[in-house]
């Protein structure tokens, strides 16, 4: 799933193309993409986009308040502040295309047409969860944001309260859109690297120094991604958006040498996600239990690195 930074890194391309041009018209290839009646997918024809925000995941585009002049009859339609926020999900991308791009094929679930080109809305796969709204008002529109915190813009204090408004494991909590905006599985694994804590530490039993690094490495490691994807989007318009990029120090590097010590990369796998750490630098050598593979072996589950490795030669 797109994260805070692809998020801001599809927002810095799109602002070059579209924050002044008039979106013509908006063409759905499948009627479940469009997740709101009212107001119609019409009515943001023929008005000027001039504003970009993002709300959590979700890109929010929002369009003049009135439609321009029309020189033929009255102006049709409700004006009123409109904002489309699409939420891309996991499998969802944008990619920019020429004027008038064909919605063909399967996976093309919305096109914006505007003069200057067309932004396509695909998602692979056959789970359609990318979804596209259409809200008026500042009210409407904050009422879509999960409230999760901005990293960049709260203080240590501020991240601590959010994340101990519950017990959980350090991974759960950076994931949970209602306590961190923009965080989920790829990042909050490179996070949590950085910081050297164990992804099922339980915020609770989190140290005064221990919450000095996590909120350091939180902001030092999006910030580091945003800077470096915003520098991509600002030279070409980010078609591979992706979760598992090379320059990773854990994240899809499964059995791959950690950057720091050169420990093999471990995971633990459950449902369609899976958290990749290095049990040398996260958890004092400590093996973690999957939950399929440690029902599996039961006791012969291997508790530390070196059992592990004796139990791949055997």
């Amino acid at each position: 799933m797109p994260e805070l930074p692809d998020i801001s890194a599809y927002i810095t391309a799109l602002e070059a193309r579209i924050v002044g041009q008039t979106l013509e018209h908006v063409r759905l290839g499948s009627v479940f993409v469009l997740r709101t009646a009212d107001p119609p997918i019409s009515s943001v024809d023929g008005r000027v986009v001039r504003e970009l925000r993002r709300i959590g995941k979700r890109i929010a585009i929002g369009v003049d308040a009135e439609l321009p002049p029309q020189p033929k009859g009255p102006v049709v339609g409700d004006p009123g502040e409109l904002w489309l926020v699409l939420h891309l999900m996991i499998a969802g991308r944008l990619h920019w295309k020429a004027p008038q791009a064909k919605l063909a094929g399967r996976n093309a679930l919305a096109v914006f047409d505007f003069p200057n080109g067309s932004l396509v809305l695909t998602e692979a796969g056959s789970k359609r969860r990318a979804s596209l709204y259409v809200v008026r008002g500042e009210e409407a529109l904050r009422a879509m944001d999960p409230g999760g915190v901005e990293i960049i813009s709260v203080d240590l204090d501020e991240f601590r309260g959010a994340l101990s408004i519950e017990n959980r494991t350090l991974k759960r909590a950076l994931t949970d859109p209602r306590l961190v905006s923009g965080v989920g599985n790829a990042y909050s694994d490179e996070i949590l690297h950085a910081a050297q804590l164990s992804p099922i530490t339980l915020t609770h039993k989190l140290k005064p120094e221990e919450w000095e690094r996590l909120f350091a490495a939180t902001r030092s490691t999006l910030t580091t991604w945003m800077d470096r994807l915003g520098a991509e989007a600002r030279k070409a318009f980010p078609e591979k958006v992706t979760a598992f990029r090379p320059e990773m120090a854990v994240h899809g590097r499964f059995n791959l040498p950690c950057p720091r010590c050169g420990e093999k990369v471990q995971r633990i796998r459950y449902a369609d996600n899976e958290t990749n750490y290095c049990a040398k630098c996260q958890t004092g050598g400590k093996v973690l239990a999957d939950r399929s593979l440690s029902r599996l072996l039961g006791a012969d589950w291997p508790r530390t690195l070196d059992e592990l490795e004796a139990l791949k030669r055997k």
